[in-house]
């Protein structure tokens, strides 16, 4: 369990960054969003190539590299998800089937290759995944999985018994997986109601297929996160970076919303044109 100054510190850096995402999210030109999101990526990649074992100097320049490269892309091919939705399943299939068993064989430093390879692609379509959503969809989709991750972290703290993953991640358990689908399903009933934001979607895919869905991605974040720890692991790291205080580094926030962004872009695309 945390301390309750790092408890605190955690707390504060999350409100931080929640209040810079509403602004940059509901307040930035669309071109001006994909450079932020291009950046943050650049830092998650740099954070990835050093986990994956590549060295300082190589890691900056994958870093920089993909920031660049995403953000031309980015700003010269804008557009929704529809031309994009292979990839977006390409990923999605990465999660629901290929991560499982990786994590099932083990992730270890000879898979230096495969681990950097992975990295890029997966964070590439992750922030393609994000631009395709509207505003108020993505803010849907990240909220899901902020209050996911800490309803895990509060009932695993207060009832956590059953390890979830002892080999990769101690810490996380079985209850505190169940409290994080408890609350991801109530936070989805919110925001499926007649008139809220995902009411369409609710409407469209009905209400058991809607809180399936919804219960899906949840069990998504919970993959991205022990993909990262499993990643960190290997690495002999406990956290991906220290840019952000009582958090870690950048990815260390990104993991879970990695991997759920592309599966929600999917599964929000399929239910549309249904």
């Amino acid at each position: 369990m945390r301390s309750p100054e790092g408890l605190a510190r955690r707390i504060l850096t999350a409100l931080a960054l929640l209040g810079a995402f509403l602004a940059i999210l509901f307040l930035l030109d669309p071109r001006a969003l994909a450079v932020l999101v291009a950046a943050v990526l650049g830092l998650a990649v740099y954070e990835w190539m050093r986990l994956a074992g590549v060295g300082a100097t190589g890691a900056r320049a994958w870093g920089w590299g993909f920031a660049l490269l995403f953000g031309a892309v980015s700003i010269a091919a804008p557009g929704g998800s529809a031309g994009r939705t292979w990839l977006f399943a390409a990923a999605a299939a990465f999660w629901l089937v290929v991560a499982p068993l990786w994590l099932r064989a083990g992730v270890d430093r000879a898979q230096r290759v495969a681990l950097a390879a992975s990295g890029i692609v997966l964070l590439a379509v992750a922030g393609l995944a994000a631009l395709s959503l509207a505003p108020l969809t993505l803010f849907f989709v990240l909220g899901l999985v902020w209050i996911a991750d800490t309803a895990a972290y509060f009932a695993g703290n207060a009832f956590g018994r059953r390890r979830l993953a002892p080999s990769i991640s101690p810490g996380k358990t079985w209850e505190g997986v169940a409290g994080a689908v408890a609350a991801t399903l109530a936070y989805a009933i919110i925001f499926g109601m007649p008139g809220a934001p995902l009411g369409d979607y609710a409407r469209q895919a009905g209400w058991p297929g809607y809180l399936g869905a919804m219960a899906l991605l949840c069990a998504v974040s919970v993959l991205g996160d022990l993909f990262e720890s499993a990643l960190k692991r290997q690495a002999g790291a406990k956290d991906s970076g220290t840019i952000l205080p009582g958090h870690g580094g950048v990815l260390d926030r990104l993991d879970s919303a990695l991997a759920t962004l592309p599966v929600a872009a999917t599964l929000l695309h399929w239910i549309s044109k249904s």
